[in-house]
């Protein structure tokens, strides 16, 4: 069996559990938190990070950070997980769904203007694939309009923008927050868990008391305060310290991991390009300001029917592709919630009904990936 993913262990993993366990301290903030919260700082650069239970609740956090009410508008994709959404929805928000580019998931920023409204609090680029949004002509907008940009970045670690004069910027830097995911579908894992990174120092005080369940917990452990009470809303947003210590384990390797994906990545496109004209179908297009960090390989289907019957062939011999987000402006919930609005995106709609993941996981072999493509 091929299935479409597998979780893997690469390193220190259960080792660092075991001393997490062993040092007596198993709750969130441990050593192995802080560990992790150095490594982003100072590869990726970020201003600050918070480790989090969830992608989701990183996305939470930053919906509480820039004070969400109720009317305000957030532009956010419709091809993109229902969290991009739930996040702002939870506290207010009137979802504003925007299209994809024709040729590529991502938000289209050519046509972004026309979602602007004075209402609009933020947009929620979502880097689908690891893929960069264009995020000039976003922050473009963003210093033109005085909005928010909060980049979610499930997908996107290790990816990188090139801007218009050359610079090289990590996703999830470029925005005032970013969020990221290591739920055991992405390049590094932990079996769930999050991560909120912070570019504007501002919302640094403020986050540590949102993820303490509103309370100066954090401060209070370093000594800044003599006690500590509820201060501000929040949750219990810390993950335990056993999900810190297999994260920090996969970040020891990530060089190790992400170069094993980028072969299986460029081996699945050596392979599918010769077939893509007979077979009809479209690969995925890394524009000019994009990096690869090969978190996903699709294929999108000229022919939606196709999509079935090769997922049928593929069943049939034991392997397991599946498509993936489901249009969110045609969702029962959204609909339901407003049915006086009429919401057009066709190119989300046709990445909804054609586009297909094949397996892509670290303990992936090139001959798998010769078997995927042997039945077309």
């Amino acid at each position: 069996m091929i299935p479409f993913n597998k979780p893997f262990i690469v390193g220190n993993e259960l080792k660092y559990i075991e001393e997490a366990v062993n040092a007596g301290k198993i709750s969130g903030d441990g050593i192995f938190t802080k560990k992790c919260h150095a490594f982003f700082e100072e590869k990726y650069g970020f201003q600050k990070v918070l480790l989090t239970t969830s992608c989701t609740d990183a996305l939470e956090m930053a919906a509480i950070l820039i004070d969400i009410q109720p009317g305000d508008e957030v532009i956010i994709p419709s091809y993109t997980f229902v969290s991009t959404a739930n996040a702002f929805a939870l506290r207010g928000a009137k979802i504003i769904f925007a299209d994809s580019y024709a040729g590529n998931p991502n938000i289209d920023a050519e046509n972004l203007e026309q979602y602007i409204t004075s209402k609009t609090k933020a947009i929620v680029p979502v880097h689908y694939a690891g893929i960069a949004c264009d995020m000039d002509k976003i922050m473009e907008l963003s210093e033109k309009y005085r909005f928010y940009v909060i980049e979610d970045a499930a997908q996107a670690i290790d990816s990188y923008y090139i801007s218009e004069n050359g610079e090289r910027k990590v996703l999830g830097s470029i925005g005032h927050m970013a969020a990221f995911s290591f739920h055991e579908t992405k390049n590094i894992i932990s079996g769930e868990g999050g991560l909120l990174a912070i570019n504007d120092a501002s919302f640094n005080e403020r986050a540590e008391i949102i993820r303490e369940k509103g309370t100066n917990r954090s401060a209070f452990f370093r000594g800044e305060v003599n006690k500590y009470g509820w201060v501000d809303l929040g949750s219990s947003f810390l993950p335990s310290e056993l999900i810190s210590a297999f994260l920090y384990a996969q970040l020891e390797e990530i060089e190790k991991i992400q170069k094993k994906r980028k072969e299986l990545w460029d081996y699945y496109y050596s392979r599918f390009s010769g077939l893509s004209k007979q077979l009809g179908i479209t690969l995925p297009a890394v524009p000019d300001y994009a990096t690869n960090n090969a978190h996903m390989f699709y294929i999108v289907f000229n022919d939606p029917n196709k999509r079935s019957e090769f997922i049928s062939i593929c069943k049939n011999n034991d392997i397991h592709p599946v498509f993936h987000y489901l249009s969110l402006h045609k969702s029962e919930f959204y609909t339901k919630s407003n049915p006086d609005i009429t919401t057009e995106c066709p190119n989300s709609d046709k990445f909804t009904d054609a586009l297909l993941r094949l397996p892509l996981f670290y303990t992936l072999e090139k001959s798998d990936i010769d078997k995927i493509a042997d039945l077309f």
